[in-house]
């Protein structure tokens, strides 16, 4: 069974940073596609970031040169680092796994973390 637990997240000032992790299990961590996304009060689930099992890596307009997503393979664990924060950054973040892929093989995948909370505030 895939589980996604997101971890990290809390009460920050503006300008301030904050790292949420995303522990894996159930799931060959190091052929998957992960992503991180946000959902603010009112407003639709949006993709914040991506990264491939290569290391190509992907960020909404909002977040380019603030937040940076990576991965540790030997870990099962996906990262997001976001500095500079904002108070418009308030949303519950989640960690998703879309794909595996090896080779020319790739299988869809949809699985999500429970969440975790993040608020910028002064």
């Amino acid at each position: 069974q895939v589980q996604l637990v997101e971890s990290g997240g809390g009460l920050v000032q503006p300008g301030g940073s904050l790292r949420l992790s995303c522990a894996a299990s159930g799931l060959i961590f190091s052929i998957a596609a992960m992503g991180w996304y946000r959902q603010a009060p009112g407003k639709q689930r949006e993709l914040v970031a991506r990264i491939t099992s290569g290391g190509n890596t992907n960020y909404t307009d909002s977040v380019k040169g603030r937040f940076t997503i990576s991965r540790d393979n030997a870990k099962n664990t996906v990262y997001l680092q976001m500095n500079s924060l904002k108070p418009e950054d308030t949303a519950v973040y989640y960690c998703n796994a879309d794909s595996l892929t090896l080779g020319t093989i790739k299988r869809t995948l949809d699985y999500w973390g429970q969440g975790t909370q993040v608020t910028v505030s002064s």
